[in-house]
C-alpha cells in the first residue's frame, strides 16, 4: 500500500491532467529543484521540500489520506482506539490497524478531523488509499458485511463535503466501476513490478489475477474516458534496462507510470536512454 504516514500532501485542480511525469516522495532532503521533472508529486507532509517553492514552479501535488486503516503513532489513534473502531492489526503492516468503515464515528473523524487536515494546510486534492481493506474485511473470517458499501458512502460523502476537492483512488478495483464518477483519477500499485521481502529481491508480478486487474481498470477508463490511470512499480534504481522496461509495458497498456523504490524516499529518473520521446 502506498502509505508511510497517516496524512501526506495534494492536487490543485479538480482534474488530473494527463501527463507521463509524475513522481512519489516521502522525504525532504530534496532540493525543489530536483523535481523539475515531474508535474504531478505525492509527497509526505511531515518531511517534504518546500511547498510555497514547489507550487510557484507549477507543480501538482497530492495529499494521502488512509481510509480504511490507522497507524499506531497517528495523533487520533488513541481516540479511535478507545471508541472502539479497531478491528485488529494488518498482518502485513505491523502497526497499522483496520478501522470499522461501516461506523458514523469513523466517517466524522474523516470528514471532519483527517480530510481538513490535508485540506487546511494548503493543497486541495486527495489521494485516498486503504480501501481494498473494505473487500478483505468483508471476504474474509470474522464476516463483516457491509464494508465495500460502507466505503463507498464515504467517498461520496467526502466528494460531497468537498465538492472542489479532486479525489484519486489507489488500488480498491472492487469499488472502482462505482466510485469512477467521483475521481480525478485511479492508481494501480504494484501490478507490474514489486518487492519480494522473502527473497529481499525486487521482481516482476506474473500472476494472472494481478495483470487482470490492470484490465480492470483499463476496462473502467473506457467507461469514464476522463478517468486518468497511473501505476506505481517498485524496482531497483541501479538496473536501468529493468526500470525502462516498466516503464514502456505501463505506457504501452495505458498507464502514466513512475518506477521507485519500497521505501519511496528517493526520487528515481526515468533512464535517458529508454525515456520516450
Amino acid at each position: 500500500m502506498l502509505r508511510m504516514i497517516f496524512v501526506a500532501s495534494v492536487l490543485l485542480s479538480t482534474t488530473l491532467p494527463a501527463t507521463a511525469s509524475w513522481a512519489v516522495y516521502y522525504s525532504d532532503r530534496e532540493t525543489p529543484e530536483a523535481f523539475h521533472p515531474y508535474g504531478l508529486l505525492v509527497l509526505d507532509a511531515r518531511y517534504h521540500p518546500p511547498l510555497a517553492a514547489l507550487r510557484a514552479s507549477g507543480r501538482t501535488l497530492y495529499g494521502y489520506v488512509s481510509l480504511g486503516e490507522i497507524e499506531r503513532h497517528h495523533p487520533l489513534y488513541p481516540r479511535v482506539r478507545a471508541e472502539g473502531l479497531l478491528l485488529g492489526e494488518n498482518p502485513n503492516w505491523k502497526g497499522s490497524f483496520f478501522v470499522d468503515l461501516r461506523d458514523r464515528r469513523w466517517h466524522n473523524h474523516v470528514l471532519q478531523e483527517l480530510v481538513p487536515q490535508v485540506l487546511d494546510h494548503g493543497f486541495e486534492g486527495l489521494f485516498l488509499d486503504t480501501l481494498d481493506d473494505a473487500g478483505y474485511l468483508e471476504d474474509n473470517k470474522p464476516y463483516r458485511p457491509g464494508m465495500r458499501k460502507a466505503a463507498i458512502d464515504l467517498v461520496r460523502a467526502i466528494r460531497a463535503s468537498y465538492p472542489k476537492a479532486p479525489l484519486l483512488l489507489n488500488r480498491a478495483y472492487d469499488l472502482l466501476e462505482t466510485l469512477a464518477p467521483l475521481l480525478a483519477g485511479h492508481l494501480s500499485e504494484s501490478c507490474y513490478a514489486n518487492y519480494d521481502a522473502a527473497t529481499k529481491r525486487y521482481q516482476l508480478v506474473n500472476d494472472a489475477a494481478t495483470a487482470a486487474l490492470l484490465q480492470k481498470a483499463l476496462a473502467v477508463k473506457k467507461m469514464h474516458p476522463a478517468l486518468h490511470l497511473m501505476s506505481l512499480d517498485y524496482w531497483d534504481p541501479a538496473d536501468e534496462f529493468g526500470l525502462a522496461r516498466i516503464y514502456e509495458a505501463q505506457r504501452k497498456l495505458g498507464f502514466d507510470p513512475y518506477v521507485a523504490t519500497l521505501a519511496l524516499d528517493q526520487l528515481v529518473a526515468e533512464p535517458r536512454a529508454w525515456r520516450s520521446q
